[in-house]
């Protein structure tokens, strides 16, 4: 056992020199058999042992009994251990969980609790072979897909199984060699707990009446199961930078990971073309990630969730579908956002372009873009001529004896509107922006020229049909944005919903 558990150990680099590793210890034989493991090498690989028992304040004397047994099993070993007492029960009622969930979070709080107060470096907890052919198992009939085929890992970062290559035959054997007891706990031959009613039954009747290795193969399932996830998580590292842009507090970037990540206020945009170009599987679980990324967590996140996600990307812009945890995902002009709910009027509050009045003639920057505003008097022009020139989405000729105030370049207010028709008929600026079925993340970020109240030009859409220039128009102002954006419409179209 113990030269297996060492080759293990070193096999998935467990334990280094120096490292102090905090043992999850509760009296069972499965605990019992890793203190015994872990002595026996600290010294050969130079490292130090500390035991964490935790006693859930569940089975009374019982607790109490094993609760004692650790502290003479750890005093013989001389071992240091710490004992936290919990109020299990009164935990899982506040938090709104089952008392399995309430007494794992517990345990991870106390062992975190050494690694700050202890200086632990590592965290070893019990499980073996057959631990982990049982959450095979258990996720395969509640319905999995490839993570939960990967079981309990030897390994990931800190969390440590020394003994997840061994069977619960073999550590028994091992105990009774050393010639040491453990404590039973009666809960684990009840089967009110899934868990236990998969140990008890499904496991032994698969090894009696299928095949004997049962327990071995499932573990061999989830190896490989692990060793494809790997493979896949670098594709969807590498498709995050690809397709995936971070907002964050009013600042955007793209390829960000979650690590270090302040998540308050994050959302992002996935891009659809980039998105398309990714295999099946690396889309579903790049999904998943933004998902988990604009939540701060994964938990809740089903197969239906990530579907509708990806339903988006063929539908019509503005569409919507709610997700879990109060986030919602939006199809957008380029891809799709996912963002907390609610969070569009805090972000676009932000991104509002502060007023600016425009130098007329001169140029005028555009604050918080890279964008300016060239203005200038067309002189000699022909009237007629000039309203058959082709104009692009950045490039407008307006009759500037019709200005009332002053141009400025600003973002919407409450109260505009714009001239829709040449017997003067008004729409009110919202309105055109539901007919035209413009995002509402985007409606607060559209750059408007203002006349007051009345929005001249709304650049790549259309503009006011007061300013056009006539037969009667004296002095024709020109009006062209620098540096085109990507992600404005090029729509020369006369009428309605065009330019005229």
């Amino acid at each position: 056992m113990e030269r297996e558990a060492e080759k293990y150990i070193r096999e998935h680099g467990m334990i280094r020199k120096d490292d102090v590793v905090a043992a999850g210890i509760s009296g069972g034989a499965d605990s019992v058999c890793l203190l015994f493991v872990l002595c026996a090498l600290r010294e050969k690989l130079g490292f130090r042992v500390y035991a964490c028992h935790v006693n859930h304040g569940l089975r009374g004397e019982a607790a109490d009994r094993d609760e004692e047994f650790v502290r003479r099993l750890c005093g013989e070993l001389q071992v240091p251990c710490r004992f936290f007492h919990e109020n299990v029960e009164l935990t899982a009622r506040k938090r709104k969980q089952s008392h399995e969930e309430a007494g794992r979070a517990l345990r991870r709080e106390a062992f975190e609790t050494m690694c700050r107060e202890n200086g632990c470096t590592k965290i070893a907890t019990a499980h073996h072979r057959d631990d982990n052919a049982e959450t095979v198992l258990l996720n395969i009939a509640r319905g999995t897909g490839l993570k939960g085929l990967c079981g309990i890992r030897p390994a990931r970062g800190k969390w440590i199984r020394p003994l997840l290559f061994a069977g619960r035959e073999q550590i028994a054997e091992y105990l009774e060699e050393k010639g040491t007891g453990w404590c039973e706990d009666a809960t684990n031959s009840e089967d009110i707990y899934t868990r236990n009613r998969i140990r008890h039954h499904i496991l032994p009747a698969l090894g009696q009446q299928v095949n004997t290795g049962v327990s071995f193969h499932l573990n061999e399932l989830a190896r490989q199961a692990c060793d494809v996830w790997d493979y896949l998580e670098a594709g969807v590292d590498q498709a995050w930078k690809n397709c995936v842009s971070v907002t964050r507090a009013g600042a955007e970037s793209a390829g960000a990971g979650l690590a270090g990540t302040d998540l308050n206020g994050a959302g992002l945009e996935i891009d659809g073309r980039a998105f398309a170009q990714e295999m099946p599987a690396v889309r579903t679980q790049l999904v998943r990630r933004c998902i988990a990324f604009v939540r701060g967590e994964e938990k809740d996140i089903g197969a239906v969730h990530i579907e509708a996600v990806e339903r988006l990307f063929s539908r019509p812009e503005g569409k919507m579908s709610s997700l879990p945890g109060g986030v919602c995902a939006r199809r957008t002009r380029n891809g799709v956002s996912i963002r907390p709910a609610g969070a569009d009027k805090e972000q676009t509050a932000e991104e509002k372009t502060e007023e600016v009045t425009l130098q007329i003639p001169g140029v005028t920057k555009i604050p918080g873009e890279n964008r300016e505003i060239v203005c200038r008097f067309v002189e000699n022009a022909d009237v007629k001529t000039a309203q058959d020139i082709p104009q692009k989405s950045y490039t407008k000729w307006i009759d500037y004896d019709i200005i009332e105030y002053s141009l400025s370049a600003r973002t919407r207010r409450a109260g505009d509107y714009l001239v829709i028709n040449k017997n003067g008929g008004r729409q009110k600026l919202k309105a055109y922006y539901m007919n035209e079925k413009i995002p509402r993340e985007e409606r607060e970020r559209l750059l408007l020229i203002a006349d007051g109240g009345h929005v001249v030009w709304i650049p790549g859409y259309r503009m006011s049909r007061a300013y056009q220039i006539g037969s009667g128009t004296k002095k024709i102002l020109e009006i062209k944005l620098t540096e085109e954006r990507k992600d404005v419409r090029d729509d020369q179209s006369a009428g309605p919903g065009g330019e005229g």
